[in-house]
């Protein structure tokens, strides 16, 4: 029986549209299936838990939400092996794009699910926390706890509203960065460690992160005048960036960085620095396409 995660509050509601579109395709191809939802991300989980321990034999998992919730469900799934897809109906939906899926027209998605054997991928692990996509520091964090705090506006126009506030009043900072090889000591506007390509709805900060290679693409952004920064900060949807002279590329498969930051990973508060962050290999069963 496949267990479908659902937040029906995701991207504004989306989540419960896309919900039943996928209970419905699942039915309509035959596939046994019990919807799990809650009032909270919270509730939910706790209800995924009981699930997947319980003797009921779970074919997988399929989580309909945003990042927020594939951030929430891995934790579960990792440790038992549970087979896991992401259907995008949140706001960013960066993981969906890293497994090459679109986040519109679901049916070749599902069929694959369906039809087909999921394939291993790594994770990044900080901290006793599993992470999909990017786990990241500096500028791009201080923006997310300013519109975590902000009731409005909603949806993507909340971050581009934080950034409005936060660019002026924000300094570069000093970071530690440990390396397998090497340690990296340097003033630094963000840093970002990649297991996926992107992160923030498409703003592909490291494009050439593979999530089969067991190690992180770790973009270091160097200082620059503000406004350097904003013309440079719209070349990051399309990857051109880091052809930029203060955006250093590296790859390692640990991390540990240190400095008076906060770090966010798949959108998700991880906390102050230090932190400590490894890539492990084929540690997820998805279907990458």
């Amino acid at each position: 029986m496949w267990a479908l995660a659902i937040n029906p509050t995701s991207g504004s509601g989306k989540g419960a549209e896309v919900g039943r579109y996928v209970a419905d395709f699942l039915d309509t191809h035959g596939e046994n299936h019990r919807i799990i939802s809650g009032r909270s991300s919270s509730e939910l989980i706790d209800q995924l838990s009981h699930f997947i321990s319980s003797s009921t034999p779970c074919k997988g998992v399929i989580a309909v939400g945003g990042d927020g919730l594939f951030h929430n469900v891995i934790q579960k799934t990792v440790s038992a092996q549970i087979p896991l897809a992401v259907i995008p109906a949140g706001t960013g939906n960066d993981f969906v794009r890293t497994l090459g899926w679109p986040l519109t027209h679901l049916d070749e998605y599902l069929e694959r699910i369906l039809s087909s054997q999921p394939q291993k991928v790594d994770l990044g692990f900080v901290d006793g926390e599993w992470f999909g996509a990017i786990l990241s520091t500096g500028f791009d964090s201080v923006v997310n706890e300013k519109a975590n705090s902000m009731k409005w506006p909603t949806g993507p126009m909340k971050y581009n509203v934080a950034i409005a506030i936060e660019l002026p009043r924000f300094s570069p900072r000093h970071y530690e960065i440990e390396l397998d090889d090497r340690t990296i000591s340097a003033e630094a506007m963000l840093i970002a460690v990649s297991n996926g390509q992107s992160y923030g709805g498409g703003m592909l900060v490291c494009p050439d992160a593979d999530i089969t290679d067991g190690l992180f693409d770790v973009m270091v952004l160097h200082p620059v005048s503000k406004i350097e920064f904003l013309k440079v900060f719209p070349r990051v949807f399309k990857g051109t960036h880091v052809t930029h002279p203060a955006v250093e590329i590296v790859r390692s498969r640990n991390v540990r960085i240190s400095a008076d930051a906060v770090a966010y990973a798949d959108g998700e508060r991880i906390g102050v620095l230090p932190i400590s962050a490894q890539c492990v290999p084929k540690a997820m069963l998805t279907w990458k396409r």
